[in-house]
């Protein structure tokens, strides 16, 4: 099964989309990840987008999509894939199509006020780059969701490496809310096309991964 998953960010894609794919048998296949893996490889195409991520431009579709297609004929792809971060606009999702089949299209939703509070209270390892979360999120009419805290063992400190904990400088409220504005801008096309294909299917963020992950499952049966 080949799916994608859509959402804002701060929705938690890379969380529920990696336990979904363990529970699935299929790979996880991230583009931040991918383009980063192709870099610390040396890779020709790694090369190229090197070039454009030092300048602080966008790596183009083309190379993106090149990327993609080498990762796609790796073993663990053979019975299918999550792709989280890509597409994420309509000349990709048309670059994408040419390329491979998609079967299911999961949208995460999840309100910005929440989304707001939920990235700028993340801290991120600066040695290893494992994540943590210092917000304990109770949201909804009735106080019904809740998004727990993720937090290191030792305040400020990595329980993985013992790196020093960070706010990442597009972590702030200010960018949280002009990155929203873009995907908003950037997805609905998106959204809109994936729904007439009728492969779409909204999923509310309610809770951390053991709630969302049945929830995103039962959405897949039912695509």
């Amino acid at each position: 099964m080949n799916i994608i998953v859509l959402g804002p960010p701060g929705s938690g894609k890379g969380t529920y989309s990696s336990r979904v794919c363990s529970r699935l048998g299929i790979a996880h296949i991230s583009t931040g990840d991918m383009l980063r893996e192709e870099v610390r490889k040396g890779t020709s195409l790694g090369k190229m987008a090197d070039e454009y991520m030092r300048k602080g431009l966008l790596v183009p579709d083309r190379l993106v999509i090149n990327m993609l297609k080498e990762r796609l004929k790796r073993s663990d792809c053979r019975k299918g894939f999550i792709l989280d971060g890509f597409p994420r606009t309509i000349e990709q999702a048309k670059s994408l199509q040419a390329i491979t089949a998609i079967d299911a299209v999961i949208n995460l939703v999840i309100p910005d006020d929440i989304v707001i509070r939920k990235i700028s209270a993340r801290r991120v390892c600066n040695s290893c780059g494992d994540i943590y979360n210092i917000a304990d999120i109770v949201f909804g009419k009735n106080r019904e969701y809740r998004l727990p805290p993720q937090m290191p063992k030792k305040s400020g400190v990595c329980d993985k490496c013992g790196g020093g904990l960070v706010q990442r400088k597009d972590d702030s409220v200010q960018i949280v809310k002009e990155r929203l504005q873009v995907y908003k801008k950037q997805t609905e096309p998106l959204i809109e096309h994936y729904t007439k294909k009728g492969l779409m299917q909204d999923v509310e963020v309610t809770g951390p991964p053991e709630i969302m992950v049945p929830k995103i499952l039962k959405a897949l049966k039912g695509l």
